[in-house]
């Protein structure tokens, strides 16, 4: 089905050393283009995180019977690795024991990607060119041709600001020294930073959540630790998941959870708080939201912004790219992931034909291919390559084909609408007690409890 074609990989993930694996099972040479310096570079700064999904989730079929040679025993697959767990017996193993050691460049930053003798706007020939991909590594500029490019290199490394128009809140950058991103280790690797201390976290998905528990637990070992909750939105009750009925029990547990220490008042909650400034008072943060004058603000001694990630499509932009303008991933995916339009866990599996642009051979895939939408799964990202390999190799078949079935959340929200686990309630929607608002409340009524089951 191929021509020892080259492939190149930006990424050395997961979802890229998956990629990787693919092209090597169809007689393709990949080449996995890392920027940091070991393939993970990305995971390695959230290895503190348990993952959602057990491990029958987290590993890449074709990376499997890659490693079965090396004498890797598979995890228990219906435990829940973290990070690290996932990088020293999945990851690690993957890119230093198997062939692909031999196609990983690591400390190999790619900063640009075009076709050999054609600008983007050449159209004549275009298809047939390879790619030419440019990347800096300790000896200088390095230059690599291939015939196909799949990018997975993420979008750990370009969070998005605290301010709520896109942009950084005015003083945001004169204060990085006190603002972390993304989800920091508040109870390992960088507990001297906020035990203690006042924290101030920015954000309504998991990072955020998570981050909060982590610093609740954080003030129950050193008194004076203390946790605010900044939300743009109106209502907390939206953070808390679907409860029991999420199929994924790791992801609803956690909603749970932090549903249980709001509602003790463990968590000091700060609705409609749509960061605009950022200022130094007597040495601690001032964070405003609103004007300048008369804002209203809260004082904290750091301040974490977990309000998810985008795309660095910088070294894109000699390429001819099919996006959505608003979510920046490719345009037929976007309608199945927009978070406008729903807040769903999960996507059904798309591969090739989805993630195609107007520059053959070329795929994002990945988180990148999710562009601003928070919903990716790494089981999405595995059936994405299996389909891009597929198409590249000429299976066309194959690529069409799905091979995967995602667990469903238990919340959704399509169209402004909520459809599953009603917003705001506990474990899900009560199912026969036409009175409560909740599984909860249903639960307390049918034993008599008075009042409302979920307060």
């Amino acid at each position: 089905m191929s021509d020892n074609r080259t492939v190149a990989i930006i990424g050395a993930g997961p979802v890229g050393l998956a990629a990787a694996a693919h092209v090597l099972e169809r007689g393709m040479s990949p080449i996995v283009i890392e920027a940091g310096p070991e393939a993970g570079h990305a995971m390695r700064q959230w290895q503190h995180v348990q993952l959602f999904s057990p491990w029958q989730y987290n590993v890449d079929k074709a990376a499997t019977r890659l490693l079965a040679p090396t004498g890797w025993n598979s995890p228990d697959p219906q435990s829940y690795p973290t990070g690290g767990e996932l990088l020293e017996r999945y990851l690690d193993p993957l890119a230093t024991r198997t062939p692909l050691r031999e196609t990983i460049r690591t400390s190999s930053r790619v900063t640009a990607i075009s076709r050999a003798g054609f600008d983007k706007a050449k159209t004549k020939g275009r298809e047939r060119a390879p790619f030419e991909i440019r990347y800096q590594n300790g000896r200088g500029p390095e230059v690599l041709r291939a015939d196909a490019v799949i990018d997975a290199s993420g979008t750990w490394f370009s969070p998005n600001p605290a301010g709520g128009n896109g942009l950084p809140a005015i003083g945001e950058r004169e204060h990085t020294d006190r603002i972390a991103y993304g989800m920091p280790d508040v109870r390992g690797a960088e507990r001297a930073r906020y035990a203690g201390k006042t924290v101030a976290v920015l954000g309504a998905g998991h990072s955020a959540v998570g981050t909060l528990i982590d610093l609740v637990q954080l003030a129950g070992e050193v008194p004076g630790t203390r946790a605010i909750w900044l939300l743009r939105g109106a209502d907390p009750a939206k953070a808390f998941g679907g409860g029991s009925n999420d199929k994924l029990a790791a992801r609803g547990e956690l909603g749970s959870a932090f549903a249980a220490l709001v509602a003790a008042g463990k968590i000091k909650v700060e609705t409609g708080f749509g960061v605009t400034h950022v200022s130094d008072t007597e040495g601690r943060l001032r964070i405003s939201a609103g004007a300048c004058c008369g804002a209203r603000s809260v004082v904290a001694d750091e301040l974490v912004v977990s309000t998810g990630f985008r795309p660095d499509l910088s070294f894109l932009s000699e390429l001819r790219l099919r996006l959505d303008p608003a979510i920046e991933a490719p345009v037929a995916l976007a309608p199945l992931i927009d978070p406008n339009e729903h807040s769903c866990g999960t996507v059904r599996p798309h591969g090739a034909r989805e993630l195609a642009h107007d520059e053959p051979g070329f795929y994002l895939a990945g988180m990148k291919s999710y562009g601003r939408a928070p919903t990716f799964l790494m089981m999405t990202g595995y059936e994405q390559v299996r389909s891009i390999v597929a198409d590249i190799a000429g299976d066309r078949e194959a690529a069409a084909r799905v091979e995967l079935d995602l667990p469903e959340t238990g919340v959704c929200t399509r169209g402004g609408v909520e459809s599953g686990a009603a917003a705001g309630c506990c474990g899900g929607p009560a199912k026969e007690e036409a009175s409560a608002c909740c599984a909860a409340d249903e639960s307390a009524k049918k034993a008599g409890a008075a009042g409302c089951g979920c307060s």
